[in-house]
């Protein structure tokens, strides 16, 4: 897989509200996790949109990755020409640092929001320029990636497109491991 497309939960569904969030901490080790596999088996692109949660923090993940694999790409695909205006300065500034550090940039749509069928036409883009995903979501805690995620099952229905899911249990998993990680430092 050398181009995987990255999405799930926002910060507010998480209830991620700040850099210094325990959880965060935890999402990012994950992340970092999940992408160093796919490095490793060759991943030459992370794709992914600008929402704020999952998609910016596997930006954020990316660009400390390129240290020790300096050939990883990054590209941030906005569904629509206008994304992120409505959000706050401190949420806008951040965007904007983010589209100055990727290797790539553009909006699917150039024209503003004008509707869910944007969306639509943004998540086929999404699936027909990427190999698979690695999509942070449970369906047991429904949110705005279920929408993604009926979109990649539709689609894997109709060719093989892997799919990499990152549930609760799993976050957990991780979180068990960076705290024992943590308490063998001192």
């Amino acid at each position: 897989m050398q181009r995987l497309w990255v999405t799930g939960y926002r910060s507010y569904e998480l209830s991620v509200f700040g850099e210094n969030d325990e959880k965060l901490k935890v999402i990012k080790y994950s992340l970092k996790k999940q992408l160093t596999n796919f490095l490793d088996d060759g991943l030459e692109w992370v794709i992914t949109g600008g929402q704020m949660g999952i998609e910016q923090w596997s930006l954020e993940v990316a660009q400390t990755l390129k240290t020790d694999y300096p050939d990883l790409k990054t590209a941030l695909m906005l569904p629509f020409n206008d994304f992120g205006q409505q959000w706050n300065e401190q949420n806008q500034a951040k965007l904007v640092q983010l589209k100055g550090q990727v290797d790539f940039c553009e909006p699917v749509s150039n024209a503003p929001y004008s509707g869910p069928q944007q969306l639509k036409q943004y998540q086929q883009f999404m699936l027909s320029h990427t190999d698979g995903a690695l999509l942070y979501y449970d369906p047991e805690a429904e949110g705005k990636p279920s929408y993604d995620y009926q979109a990649i099952g539709q689609y894997r229905g109709q060719t093989d497109y892997p799919l990499n899911q990152v549930d609760f249990f799993e976050l957990q998993d991780v979180a068990n491991e960076l705290a024992e990680l943590e308490n063998l430092k001192f």
